[in-house]
Parts: C-alpha cells; structure tokens; sequence
C-alpha cells in the first residue's frame, strides 16, 4: 500500500538565487507483517512506513512505537487526522517508523480467554508479557534493517513497557521516548472500577469519550478536539476489533493485565522496574489535563532516571492523556521530533 502525502520543495540554484516551485507529491510506502512472538501460536502485527524505495536506514532512524491499556497502535499513532498520522509526520522526515500491537490487541493474535466471557478467566496480557512481545517486534525489526539498536516509543501503559523492556536491553535502545509516563500512582485509576478483573474488560465509544475529556474545564472541551476527529478514532478503534459490532453499543474489548498489574504494583507502590537502569537518551512528554497518569508521575519518573546520558520533558498546555488526537497534537510531534534529530552529546 502507498500513501500519497503533498508538500513544498524548495531549490537553491547555483548560490546566487533561491526558487520555491512545486514538487511532485512525495510517496511514503506501507509494509505489514505478522512477526511470531517468543510464544507459540502468537502472531504481533507490525506495520512500517518509510519513503518510497527507502531500503537501508541507519539505527537512530528507525522508531517503534507501542500502545497503551485500551486502543490498539493503528488508531492512534497512523489515524490521519487533517491528512496526516503521526506515523505519516515520521515518516516524511527519513525515518523507518513502526508500530506493534501486543497480543490481545488491534491485529495481533487474540488470546482464547477474549472468546468467552471475561469472568471465566483471570486477567490476561500482564506487562511482563507485553515487554517479551515488544522484544520480538524489535528483533524482527533490526535483522530486517541489519542495525544493532532502534528509537523506541510508548505512550501510557506503552510507557511501563518500553521503560520496562529497555532497562533489560539498553544495548538494542538508541534513544526512548515516553509520552504520558506511568509510575507509582497515588490516586484513582480511570480504567479501574473496582470489583473482581475477568480476562478482559468492555469499553463503549461514550465511556471512552467521557474519559478523555476528564478534568477539561466546560469552557475548554468545546476546541479541543477538532470536529470529525474524535469520530473518526471511534470508528477505527472498533473496526479493530471484530467482536465489538455484535455488542449494543459496541463495545471494544481490552486485555485486564495492565489492571491486574496497576493493583499489584503501581497502586501498591511497588514499580515493575527501576528507571535507574535506563541508560539511554530519554524524552518524557505530557500534557497539563492529563488525568489518566497526572504530572506527579511524569515529575517522579524524571527523577529517577539517574544514569541516562541526558533526559528531557516537555510539558504540553491545554491537552490531556490523548492530546496526540487533539488541536495541539504538534506541539507533540515537534518536541519528539527535535529529540529524534538531534545530535547531541553531552560534554561536547
């Protein structure tokens, strides 16, 4: 598949003028993959964008990117929104860009326990599992491009799984970066109700969208998400699911391991990992109405990160958990975007 994707190209002609014309329509090509994970019977769903006929990318310009809790990679990270996805935005600027669905989620293989109903088995798809899918996709991803190590993304519970994963592997990490860091948290889950955790847990379209605009001032929510868009998110965050058409509403279905983990450790006080074995150049990202995982996460998590070459966040005004669907989203994709190209060595 070939996406078309329009800009501007400017020339300079023999240093003495300078001629802006029309350049023809740039073209980023679409590969998917089914990459077997270290478990037998589990198939991720990897999809990458590059520039057209692009083959050799050196380490630094590949990225991974990952989920959070709920929606599956593809709705978020390559929903083009106003023309473009953030996948798309990547992708224009030279980079091999990718994303991976762990098991249970989007495209990838659906555990057995999502075919029945959730209380006849315990959660499913715990972080560590997810951490171990993570690893295939970013084997898969440098035997492909023959490089040692690749940038790596997370947004969410994404967060806890790239952090997690690349304390374990800083060899195979060029640079990490964490939107919406989670860490220890002191107050009230979003997507935990309480009660007993079955295998998976449902999520309507209105219950996702009452949840994105929590803590947005009355005044504020009208702007912020730009008309059509959240629509269209809910209606490809269903179709990633084939089972969410035969509820009413439809309701999309998400692995309960991340709550299941959110009360053992998180909750509890107790981290999955130390954020001191990161030794890898990492950029935290946020945005003030964050709600899901507030700035006290973020602030901690900075903190911790004591042995990494340097560190950096941005917080991002008038945005919540998912601004990267919402009027600001840019200010994201430039800030990550600048992290990404730089090339600065400390001491230098």
């Amino acid at each position: 598949m070939k996406i078309i994707l329009h800009s501007l190209a400017a020339l300079a002609a023999g240093g003495f003028c300078f001629a802006a014309i029309a350049a023809g329509p740039p073209k980023i090509d679409m590969e998917e993959f089914m990459v077997p994970a270290t478990d037998p019977g589990i198939r991720l769903y990897v999809r990458n964008k590059h520039a057209q006929g692009a083959k050799k990318f050196s380490g630094d310009r590949i990225l991974l990117f990952v989920h959070g809790a709920t929606y599956p990679a593809e709705t978020s990270f390559d929903l083009r929104l106003n023309g473009q996805s953030w996948m798309d935005y990547i992708a224009r600027r030279g980079y091999d860009v990718y994303l991976v669905d762990v098991r249970g989620y989007g495209r990838s293989t659906r555990p057995p326990e999502m075919e029945q109903p959730p209380e006849q088995n315990a959660p499913i798809v715990r972080t560590e599992t997810a951490v171990k899918d993570v690893g295939a996709a970013v084997d898969f991803i440098r035997g492909r491009r023959g490089v040692a190590k690749i940038n790596l993304m997370g947004w969410s519970w994404g967060t806890s799984i790239m952090g997690w994963y690349t304390a374990q592997n800083n060899v195979k990490v060029a640079k990490l970066v964490l939107y919406a860091p989670s860490w220890v948290r002191s107050s009230a889950s979003l997507t935990d109700a309480g009660g007993a955790l079955g295998a998976y847990r449902q999520v309507s379209m209105a219950a996702a969208k009452d949840r994105w605009l929590k803590g947005v001032a009355e005044d504020k929510k009208s702007d912020l998400i730009p008309a059509g868009w959240f629509e269209a998110w809910a209606e490809a965050t269903l179709a990633s699911d084939p089972a969410a058409a035969k509820k009413n509403p439809p309701m999309l279905r998400a692995p309960n391991g991340v709550q299941q983990d959110g009360r053992e450790y998180w909750s509890a006080g107790k981290p999955l990992y130390d954020p001191a074995e990161i030794r890898v150049p990492t950029f935290l990202a946020h945005a003030e109405w964050d709600q899901d995982l507030p700035s006290y996460m973020l602030y901690a998590y900075f903190a911790k990160l004591t042995n990494v070459p340097y560190k950096r966040y941005v917080e991002i005004g008038e945005g919540t958990h998912t601004v990267i669907m919402e009027k600001n989203r840019m200010q994201l994709f430039q800030a990550v975007q600048q992290f990404l190209d730089e090339d600065f060595k400390p001491n230098r």
